[in-house]
């Protein structure tokens, strides 16, 4: 083979990964099932406690000390309003890199879910976007809709969601 064919042929395989899409870690909560952008996890933890802050939104478990980082842990259960259950061993706290919006700094945060389930590559055109839904439910935090193996997964969009402005 030429050196200008195997020059066409790295330039398909290089279009054929792009046709992929982003990749989602996806988790389940109270029986449903979210993801996050895959770039945005930083690490994956048990559940272990956590110090808790005085006058902080009941959904801010507290902060935990990550190799002298200070990391607020938010449980996504309290956050949208669902059903809140113990913590168990199967608890996993995911550790995000956040950009807040507002001003641009990057954060790290840990949420809280009920378990991890898989990593999924979601092509472009397969995320729908939200519907809408009126005022009276805020879906900005939400990136999109996409099919996941029979499932409806809904992309959260982290920046948005554990944005500091938003936290109050």
């Amino acid at each position: 083979m030429s050196n200008e064919a195997e020059q066409i042929d790295d330039v398909v395989d290089i279009d054929a990964e792009s046709d992929l899409g982003d990749e989602y870690l996806t988790f389940q909560l109270a029986d449903e099932e979210y993801g996050v952008d895959i770039l945005k996890v930083r690490e994956l933890r048990g559940w272990e406690s956590v110090t808790r802050i005085p006058n902080s939104p009941s959904y801010v478990k507290g902060v935990l000390n990550l190799r002298g980082a200070i990391v607020p842990i938010i449980d996504l259960r309290e956050r949208f309003n669902l059903t809140v259950t113990d913590l168990s061993e199967m608890t996993v706290v995911i550790v995000l890199a956040v950009k807040d919006k507002k001003d641009g700094h990057e954060r790290t945060m840990g949420v809280v879910v009920d378990s991890i389930s898989d990593v999924v590559h979601a092509k472009l055109n397969d995320v729908q976007a939200t519907p809408e839904f009126g005022s009276h439910l805020d879906t900005e935090y939400i990136a999109g809709l996409a099919d996941a193996k029979g499932k409806m997964l809904m992309l959260l969009d982290v920046d948005a969601m554990l944005s500091i402005s938003r936290m109050g």
